[in-house]
């Protein structure tokens, strides 16, 4: 039986996970430097160990609630370079079997719909499985904001503003 692990984070009260292949680290609360004309996903920018990396807001891309202060990082291996996911809590690395997996439901709609590469039922719990490179995207979208503010946006040039 072929076994994946999974790095597992709550939002909303929501089990997240992603492949252990794809993690870096996981930090506790770090300050955030806001970036000024940023995508609203964007919650600026993480200082690691000297390194400048992205920090992504999980709940506005999934259109949640705002939550308050005190986001956790998952950050992120990608092509581009590590991106930090902000996430209300850590969970666990969990040890999943390929048959406990099945695809999002057709009624999964909206932003969730292109994040979620799937679902693994657990001990009566479901866990949304992220799809990495739906993250990796929106890494790219912020390098094109950082870097180029005014002409580079996802929009012709338009960047969303918060």
């Amino acid at each position: 039986m072929s076994r994946e692990q999974f790095c597992t984070f709550l939002v909303d009260g929501r089990l997240f996970a992603v492949e252990i292949e794809h993690v870096q680290e996981v930090l506790r609360e770090q300050v955030v430097t806001a970036i000024p004309l940023a995508p609203a996903v964007v919650r600026g920018l993480i200082n690691l160990r000297g390194e400048i990396i992205p920090a992504l807001d999980l709940r506005v891309r999934l259109e949640l609630p705002p939550a308050g202060d005190g986001a956790s990082n998952v950050v992120l291996r990608t092509p581009m370079g590590l991106v930090s996911v902000l996430v209300d809590e850590i969970g666990d690395v969990l040890d999943l079997a390929a048959a406990q997996f099945e695809p999002p439901p057709p009624s999964l709609d909206g932003p969730a719909r292109r994040l979620i590469r799937g679902v693994y039922e657990r001990e009566q719990e479901l866990i949304l499985a992220l799809e990495p490179r739906a993250v990796w995207t929106l890494g790219e979208l912020v390098r094109v904001a950082v870097h180029d503010p005014n002409g580079g946006g996802p929009n012709g040039g338009e960047v969303e503003r918060r």
